[in-house]
């Protein structure tokens, strides 16, 4: 059958011997074993699998491959540029979209409230609740009817997706959609949630989409595109699509590349750095196009204040060593806040899925309109409460006026006040959008604006609806809470700190910028991107040591309680992210011990294709080691097989074949490559959706042309931190646990991998032997099994 491999002990026989020999629990033969794991991963939730971005070099992919011409290589990487400016382009025009509808639907609602609440505050009450309603409404009706996979931020699904981990759903086109008008109906009803998140989200959709050629469900899709079948590809646009996101979303394109390095994604490179840092550039100018234009006034409410950047460049210009003690006590608190942040949203996340969302889909509408309510109730009942404070003296050449003429932007708004020259202080950051309100609470040269009192009772409270609105089903960001809530604080202490150091030149909106920095952190636990993000969004490079201070004491205090708001809630999800790092505990394990109480589920070379049809059926195994007898009747394994690919060739049934025997090198010309990709975020094929006669069943099948030949091993004694390294550092979906080999083939070095085709000299003098010999057209020893492939083996008959 293995016509091959006449000779074992030498050459590529000995090399398949020393990998062929797969342990199980007992030490049996794998053959006709039941397995839980070895050639699996687990479908974690019943809705999260694990991507290949192992190339499977198969007989297709190795047809494919020669097929190329010569101009293959430019054009890939052409079509890779253009598609990175593509993503730029779509993702700043979705935020400009976005931010443009959020700002007018705001902009409408508080201009039709004050000029209603002129005459009567009732009546005024009464429309600020119903067109809050309405768009929160609107908001979760498309999320629960239409697009479930939109609901929330989207980034701990696509961190996973950039791990190694597909959530099914999260980058179809109705998700785009949903994303998108989702967000405008959330953070334009008042929710405390922003759309920084869902814009990453919507970055990562818009480059799947782009990868994929489009949507074919929908009849949106072209074929000259669909280069990227591979998810190894698809990732990288992905990567890009996230950091356009958070370009967009903030202005920040720096920030937005550091953004994909240091949070989302496990795999870089040089390469992708580039297009990454293309695609940021690209949606800054985009953007700034968009504002450029729309400054003139051509976009009704949106101005040059529509996109989140709070320019505080004219503030605090310097800072003294009496402000280190405050700015580390701003940094503990936000540790402090961030830790708790993440604590209490997994209870109540825990306590929604388990208990209320189960109910249906009524229920989760229900539920969002119940916190919309509520929302709207607290924005516009507290300020009442308060008593309203006489305008301070400002600066004549400040721009800033007070009050505010009812509905328009800036500080001191005048909210239920008797005399004309009086404003509301709660009503400033309560009553306000978000984006106004932290711009309110970053002001520079406003001393004195809000009292500790007023200050206090937004923290409380709205922190509480952070807490509580974060798991509805909507699409939800929490960056601008996290600012709202952290800027609070930090106006607090800011307050603190000019009372107490009176000769200083502080300013409170600096503080409300440290205390924004330092809740991030806390609860998200980032630091470079961050900072960077920060620093971009405010116009004070000033700033930067001081951010970096309460960035690093926040991450460290929250660190100690729990870990980032991300990873509780990817936990909370089912997607198993694997961290940069192994537990400790692994060091003391060894591959073997992590397999122990496996057995391996195998299918032999030439299947029955009943067999593959029972062994499909009886397990939720994504791959399949593959099997077959040597010269001498030792059992072999010849490589890998994915559950997928076996569900393609048992839908196309065209190598079915009726003889139990191997077949011949002809069936390269039945598939392509491209026959076995599988849609991302899309369940695929099932074993449910495969229908054959009887007669069909009882055929056989050539597993051979199909399966990977060259999967990754490791010896049973490697210490499982060492397989933890190398799984997650090459993205792997299985590596094969074989005992120790009893012979050396051969020992590659750093020189025997500098392949020169140019036949340098000065490169080809670095090298081994044997890669010279190669380069030159010879094959040292003059051993068959080296001469060719070990699948082209196994095809010869």
């Amino acid at each position: 059958m293995l016509s091959g491999d006449q000779d074992l002990p030498d050459g590529i026989g000995m090399a398949r011997l020393a990998w062929t020999r797969l342990p199980t629990a007992d030490g049996a033969p794998p053959e006709g074993s039941a397995s839980t794991s070895a050639a699996q991963d687990e479908l974690f939730v019943g809705a999260v699998e694990s991507l290949d971005y192992e190339v499977i070099e198969n007989y297709a992919y190795r047809e494919e491959q020669a097929q190329r011409s010569k101009f293959w290589v430019p054009y890939y990487i052409m079509l890779k540029w253009f598609f990175a400016l593509l993503i730029g382009v779509g993702t700043g025009l979705a935020a400009i979209f976005i931010n443009l509808a959020v700002e007018n639907f705001s902009g409408w609602k508080f201009t039709l409230t004050f000029k209603i609440i002129q005459h009567s505050y009732f009546v005024g009450f009464l429309v600020y609740i119903l067109l809050n309603l309405a768009l929160v409404f609107s908001s979760v009706y498309i999320i629960t009817q239409f697009a479930p996979a939109a609901a929330g931020s989207g980034i701990p699904e696509i961190k996973g997706y950039l791990n190694g981990v597909d959530t099914h759903g999260i980058l179809l086109f109705r998700t785009l959609v949903g994303k998108i008008f989702g967000s405008i109906g959330s953070v334009g009803g008042g929710l405390a949630l922003g759309k920084e998140g869902p814009l990453v989200h919507t970055g990562a959709c818009i480059a799947s989409l782009l990868g994929q050629g489009g949507s074919a469900k929908y009849h949106l899709n072209s074929r000259w595109v669909q280069i990227f079948e591979s998810d190894r590809d698809r990732r990288d646009l992905v990567t890009c699509g996230c950091a356009a996101g958070v370009a967009a979303a903030f202005r920040a394109p720096v920030g937005g590349v550091l953004f994909a390095l240091e949070e989302v994604t496990s795999w870089w490179r040089s390469h992708l750095m580039w297009r990454v840092f293309f695609t940021s550039a690209v949606v800054a100018v985009v953007v700034r196009s968009a504002m450029n234009w729309c400054n003139s006034g051509k976009c009704g409410h949106f101005g040059a204040g529509g996109f989140i950047i709070w320019d505080i460049s004219g503030g605090q210009e310097d800072y003294s060593y009496q402000e280190l003690l405050p700015v580390a006590i701003i940094g503990v608190i936000g540790g402090l806040l961030g830790a708790l942040f993440n604590q209490l949203t997994l209870y109540i996340t825990k306590w929604r899925r388990t208990y209320l969302h189960k109910k249906g889909k009524r229920v989760q509408i229900f539920e969002a309109c119940l916190i919309s309510l509520i929302t709207s109730t607290v924005s516009f009942v507290l300020p009442l409460l308060r008593k309203c404070s006489p305008c301070p003296e400002l600066e004549a050449n400040s721009g800033i006026q007070c009050p505010h003429p009812p509905g328009t932007d800036g500080n001191f708004v005048n909210f239920y006040c008797s005399k004309d020259n009086e404003y509301n202080d709660l009503a400033t950051i309560f009553f306000n959008s978000q984006d106004d309100a932290i711009r309110n609470l970053f002001s520079a040269k406003t001393f004195h604006e809000y009292s500790a009192q007023s200050l206090i009772t937004f923290l409380v409270m709205f922190y509480s609806l952070a807490v509580v609105t974060f798991g509805t089903a909507v699409p939800a960001g929490q960056f601008v809470p996290g600012i709202m809530i952290g800027s609070t604080y930090g106006r607090l202490v800011g307050m603190s700190v000019v009372k107490f150091y009176k000769k200083l030149n502080v300013d409170e909106g600096t503080y409300a910028l440290l205390g924004a920095a330092s809740f991030l952190g806390g609860s998200m636990r980032m630091t470079v991107s961050l900072c960077v993000i920060m620093v971009e969004i405010t116009n004070n490079l000033q700033l930067l040591p001081l951010i970096m201070l309460v960035l690093l004491i926040s991450k460290a205090v929250g660190d100690f309680f729990n870990e980032g708001l991300y990873e509780e809630q990817a936990r909370l999800k089912g997607i198993p992210l694997l961290d940069s790092r192994p537990k400790q505990i692994m060091r003391n394990m060894s591959a073997r011990d992590a397999c122990k109480n496996q057995k391996v589920v195998c299918l032999p070379r030439v299947s029955r294709v009943v067999d593959i049809i029972s062994v499909l059926r009886s397990n939720n195994h994504n791959g399949f080691p593959i099997v077959d007898r040597g010269q001498n009747g030792e059992q072999l394994v010849i490589g890998l097989i994915l559950r997928s690919h076996l569900l393609v060739l048992l839908q196309s049934k065209v190598d079915f074949q009726n003889t139990p025997f191997p077949c011949g090198p002809g069936v390269l010309n039945r598939h392509n490559f491209s026959d076995f990709v599988k849609p991302p975020s899309s369940k695929g094929k099932s074993i449910d959706d495969i229908h054959l006669t009887d007669d069909e069943l009882g055929l056989y099948l050539d597993l051979a042309p199909f399966l990977n030949p060259s999967p990754y091993i490791v010896p049973e004694d490697m210490s499982l931190a060492k397989v933890y390294n190398l799984f997650r550092q090459l993205g792997l979906r299985h590596i094969f646990v074989v005992p120790r080999p009893s012979r050396v083939v051969g020992l590659i070095t750093r020189k025997d991998l500098l392949l020169e085709e140019d036949g340098d000299i000065a490169t080809t003098e670095l090298q081994s032997t044997s890669v010279r010999a190669h380069l030159n057209g010879k094959t040292p020893g003059g051993n068959p099994h080296l001469q060719r492939p070990l699948l082209d083996s196994l095809m010869i008959e």
